[in-house]
């Protein structure tokens, strides 16, 4: 394995570990804030005692989170100090930004933790609601730095180098807002669709069966308001992939030539020696459609950028299937959740049901890890697109293979260790603390 593989493999190894924890980091604080919000508002002690439930897990993934991010800052100048040294001025502000709203997180967090004997139920509340938005806003900063590398903006180069950098101009770059957007809601979709396989797991077996029913339904709300708007910001980023990264797009719908009236390509296998897609399900005229809103329409495929600057279909065309045919498997169990509730005017426990949910459950997280590989991939061989090479941003430096294998192995530890403590909290009755607090 040479240095560059070394380097990609244990970047990638790295973000597929932390998207796990920082995904969950997202999402709990938001189940916990409407939990206790229908607390307050029905009186029902129930809502209350699950959103206690959630306190541990939500700060065993904040902490893991938080080691996680910090092994990558480290990596990143370990590993690509060229690419610091190039775009540091531009995604600076994104990290410095982050930090804030990390904190803000960690503040509101331990307040929650540890007030349950000490605050109200309201001041409770209350707490998680810049929990929540902290978390949130926590992402999109980070958010910002990788639509930087996708759509580099606010700077100008000079003599091979960038000059003149604007930093703001930098963050608010073409790519950030629907990557943004895109990415969080993701999260609570994936958190949600985790959270319900749990609860469904509980129904089936007649476990807390009540406080389960009461989890799947607050979890599959959410899941009901977010998907939709997925779609909507999916769309809204596919429309600015066909409009700025249109090798990207070539290489997500394996279109290798140049053509009008362009089919989507759905499923196969990319062969880029002969130009084809064996095995794939094609609809005329659609990608047409979809890319330019015209079935006539001209879409550049990957024959129409110089040789060696385009992404490779084979990693990005199977991953963006992956990724929608994810979402697919979530939306079939959310709405047969939803038709049986309506049905039956009850919580849906029929069996088939549940074990569909808890089917279901991963594909929320495998969603969001096939989009990143789809946008990471679909960048390369650039490290900046259009300015840096991924081959010119790695360290020269040797051992990297070292690194990879011991950070493979702490992030296999880490998240036995962290499964391991919150299926143990859960099993225990009552986990996550009594007790009314008083301020």
């Amino acid at each position: 394995m040479d240095n560059l593989l070394a380097a990609r493999a244990l970047m990638g190894v790295s973000f597929v570990f932390h998207i796990i924890y920082a995904t969950l980091g997202i999402g709990l604080p938001l189940l916990m804030m409407l939990a206790e919000g229908l607390a307050l508002k029905t009186g029902d002690e129930s809502w209350h005692r699950m959103a206690r439930r959630w306190v541990l897990p939500a700060g065993v993934v904040f902490a893991i989170g938080a080691v996680s991010g910090t092994i990558l800052s480290f990596e990143l100048g370990l590993l690509w100090p060229r690419f610091m040294a190039f775009s540091g001025a531009m995604i600076g502000l994104a990290f410095s930004m982050e930090g804030f709203a990390f904190f803000t997180e960690a503040i509101f967090l331990s307040l929650y933790f540890y007030g349950e004997r000490r605050l109200s139920r309201r001041v409770l509340f209350l707490c998680t609601i810049p929990l929540t938005l902290a978390a949130a806003i926590s992402a999109i900063f980070v958010i910002s730095a990788n639509g930087w590398m996708n759509s580099p903006d606010g700077f100008r180069i000079v003599n091979g180098s960038p000059s003149d950098v604007l930093p703001l101009r930098a963050f608010a770059n073409q790519a950030w807002p629907h990557e943004a957007l895109h990415g969080t809601l993701a999260a609570y979709v994936a958190t949600s669709f985790a959270v319900a396989g749990y609860y469904a797991a509980s129904v089936l077996k007649g476990r807390n069966t009540a406080e389960a029913k009461n989890a799947l339904v607050l979890s599959l709300s959410v899941a009901a308001v977010t998907a939709p708007l997925m779609l909507v910001t999916g769309d809204w980023a596919a429309d600015s992939v066909a409009k700025f990264q249109k090798a990207k797009l070539a290489a997500m719908e394996a279109h290798f030539k140049t053509s009008a009236a362009a089919p989507l390509v759905i499923g196969g296998w990319p062969d880029p020696a002969t130009g084809t897609v064996r095995y794939a399900l094609r609809i005329p005229k659609l990608l047409s459609i979809l890319a330019e809103d015209d079935p006539t329409a001209v879409v550049q495929g990957l024959d129409a950028f110089p040789q060696g600057t385009t992404p490779d279909p084979r990693l990005v065309h199977p991953f963006f299937d992956l990724m929608v045919g994810s979402f697919l498997v979530m939306a079939i169990g959310l709405g047969w959740f939803w038709w049986l509730r309506w049905r039956s005017k009850g919580v849906p426990d029929q069996p088939r049901l549940l074990k569909y949910l808890i089917f279901a459950s991963p594909f929320g997280i495998l969603a969001l890890e096939s989009g990143w590989l789809v946008t990471e991939f679909g960048r390369q061989p650039w490290a900046v697109q259009g300015y840096l090479r991924t081959s010119q941003a790695v360290t020269p430096n040797g051992g990297v293979v070292i690194l990879f294998t011991t950070f493979g192995i702490v992030y296999i530890c880490l998240t036995a260790g962290m499964l391991r403590l919150l299926l143990r909290h859960h099993g225990r009755p009552g986990a996550g603390g009594e007790g009314v607090g008083h301020v």
